[in-house]
């Protein structure tokens, strides 16, 4: 049974720990069902930086602290004093604009493991995570136009990748909660489980991740970053990440292990 290693943090709304072969980040505001508030934006580049640097971790899991949000939201409670000019609104989209790039960048698996409420901020958190596995009463919704602001258009488009445009302006035109299973039909999440499943089944999950070979992953991540660019996308990059998966030391495990019939120990490089 492993040990989880906590990171020392600047702020106490985010828990950042090291399992095995998971890196947990945990945003940590329950009595607030964990609403984003700008030191939590500011942080979520500096967890996913320790555990990029640590070859241990092979697959990063977002949650949220308590049983009723992954986050609900942004924090509109220091909107008065973070929102309230246009210098200020551009330090705030800036921040958070950083934490959710990060998160799409980074270049280890990650997933949104979604309890509860995943609702505005937390859906653009979600939606920078490869992959979403949520509770069979999850929440989700995007309440834009019940607050009058103007959304993006980066954020916009991460979430018609996923879901299209038709269901992208329902989701902005109601501004209703949607249930997990219209989410799943949507292509907005992954995988739906029972609340008191969440936790193994991503572990699991998490397990079957971190068997598989970190290059081709990382490899598999950046190609379908490359090739969403369109026109802009840059195929000799993929063609040189596809040429260092078959020069590497983990290739030829995959080889060996294969022929002697036994699981192959894959090390990233």
């Amino acid at each position: 049974m492993s040990v989880a290693v906590s990171i020392p943090l600047s702020t106490k709304q985010m828990v950042a720990e090291i399992d095995g072969a998971i890196g947990w980040m945990t945003f940590n505001k329950p009595e607030r069902r964990n609403a984003v508030s700008l030191d939590m934006w500011a942080a979520m580049p500096e967890i996913l930086h320790h555990f990029e640097s640590d070859p241990n971790v092979r697959v990063i899991v977002l949650k949220g602290a308590g049983d009723k949000a992954f986050v609900s939201g942004a924090d509109i409670s220091q909107f008065e004093q973070a929102r309230n000019s246009a210098e200020a609104n551009e330090t705030y989209d800036r921040v958070s604009e950083a934490a959710t790039d990060a998160l799409m960048a980074c270049g280890k698996p990650t997933i949104a493991m979604i309890n509860g409420y995943c609702i505005g901020g937390g859906l653009a958190i979600a939606l920078a995570c490869d992959l979403r596995i949520a509770t069979d009463d999850a929440r989700f919704g995007v309440p834009a136009s019940r607050l009058g602001l103007g959304y993006g258009a980066p954020g916009v488009k991460k979430l018609m990748d996923l879901v299209g445009p038709s269901f992208t302006k329902e989701i902005f035109f109601t501004a209703r909660h949607f249930d997990s299973e219209e989410a799943r039909t949507m292509g907005l999440i992954n995988r739906v489980v029972a609340k008191a499943d969440l936790e193994r089944y991503t572990r699991d999950y998490c397990a079957t991740i971190a068997d598989n070979a970190p290059m081709t992953m990382n490899t598999l991540k950046r190609t379908v970053a490359e090739i969403s660019r369109g026109h802009e996308a840059d195929w000799a990059l993929c063609d040189r990440l596809v040429a260092a998966c078959f020069e590497s030391q983990d290739f030829i495990e995959g080889r060996r292990a294969f022929m002697e019939k036994r699981r192959p120990v894959f090390r990233g490089v």
